[in-house]
């Protein structure tokens, strides 16, 4: 009987006939008896691995990672219907927030400024600054404020429940006196979110009669007490108020309308800090296309997206939403879903500059403190 008759391969020789050796077999059995050669010489040296000792003994390497419970939906039904031993984790989109929340985390050297800018009215700047101040300090560990900079009476203090009654002339009128973070606390209300706010004066004719020093001065007096400060500004970029925020900026969102109007505005205002030393912030901008309703629009919104993309570090979409429309006292809670999302997305691009080293044009210190407002009488 032979092996085909038995099914089973016939064995294998140890070694082919010798006339039957091609060039690539014996050039892999020459490589593989290569070592051999030396078998006489000295032995080499082994490498001695480090005995293990309690340093290996850490979380990362002895714990499972949890997996955590589902924050909503029927994922959620399903972990507390089991009591917790059917965990599927966190759905796409609760992984994807999840994400976004890392990014808004990311650490700061020191301290961020950033300016919100639009030179159109009514695109909804004040409501980005708010709800973006919102985003970031809820999911940050550190401090966040907002400063009212616009120099006719801006509505910032207004969208906050008011803990005082104390506006940034007040500010300016005690920074010699402002010892720790507690006395500054005096002059700012604060969200559930944690944001602060520091109020612009209702009075127009007081809040223009500040300059870029004094605006300097105000932002230098919070930069010693907060990590992050957002400033809302007014329409007129050549106004004082602007200049000196703009001065002091390290980044910047820029504010447009979904419409043809404001999307030229808001190029045009990019234009004009690009040909004014600015370029810097206008590379490392996010432009915030507000107020998006769904459905088709007359404007190509891609095309402007497009534009600002090729200008700016991001741009991000907000969806038009009724709760800020109103323009009363708004957090992230009574947003939509959709735009809770979008702010998250907001705070994780204006976060991902925060890798970037800063790019204020001025330093504090090149603007005498706050000399011009104690001078000057707030009637």
């Amino acid at each position: 009987m032979t092996a085909a008759d038995t099914g089973l391969d016939a064995p294998v020789p140890l070694l082919a006939p010798a006339d039957s050796l091609t060039d690539a077999t014996a050039t892999s059995l020459t490589v593989a008896a290569a070592p051999l050669a030396n078998a006489g010489g000295p032995e080499p040296q082994r490498q001695e691995s480090p005995a293990p000792t309690a340093a290996a003994f850490t979380e990362q390497r002895m714990l499972r990672p949890a997996v955590p419970a589902p924050a909503g939906g029927w994922r959620r039904a399903l972990h507390r219907l089991t009591a917790g031993t059917v965990n599927l984790g966190p759905s796409p989109a609760e992984a994807a927030a999840a994400r976004l929340v890392e990014r808004i985390r990311r650490p700061i050297e020191g301290s961020r400024r950033i300016a919100v800018v639009s030179r159109k009215g009514g695109v909804g700047k004040t409501s980005v600054t708010l709800l973006l101040g919102h985003a970031l300090a809820a999911h940050r560990g550190d401090r966040v404020v907002a400063l009212d900079g616009n120099p006719d009476a801006g509505s910032l203090g207004h969208r906050v429940v008011r803990e005082n009654a104390a506006t940034v002339t007040d500010l300016l009128a005690a920074t010699d006196r402002l010892a720790g973070y507690s006395e500054v606390r005096r002059f700012t209300s604060q969200a559930p979110s944690r944001l602060e706010v520091v109020a612009s004066d209702d009075d127009p004719a007081v809040t223009r009669a500040l300059d870029d020093g004094d605006y300097a001065a105000a932002i230098a007096a919070l930069d010693r007490h907060y990590n992050l400060l957002l400033c809302d500004t007014g329409t007129g970029i050549l106004d004082a108020a602007t200049q000196g925020i703009l001065a002091e900026a390290d980044q910047l969102v820029v504010v447009l309308s979904p419409s043809l109007d404001g999307a030229r505005v808001a190029a045009a205002t990019l234009d004009w800090l690009d040909a004014h030393g600015y370029a810097a912030l206008v590379a490392g901008a996010v432009a915030a296309l507000n107020s998006v309703r769904a459905g088709r629009s007359d404007v190509d919104l891609d095309q402007v997206a497009g534009h600002f993309a090729a200008r700016c570090r991001a741009v991000v979409a907000v969806p038009f939403d009724a709760q800020l429309a109103a323009g009363g006292n708004t957090d992230l809670a009574r947003l939509r879903p959709a735009t809770r999302d979008a702010y998250l997305r907001l705070a994780a691009a204006v976060a991902d500059g925060f890798a970037q080293p800063p790019q204020r044009r001025s330093t504090a210190s090149s603007h005498p403190r706050v000399v011009p407002a104690r001078e000057r009488t707030f009637a």
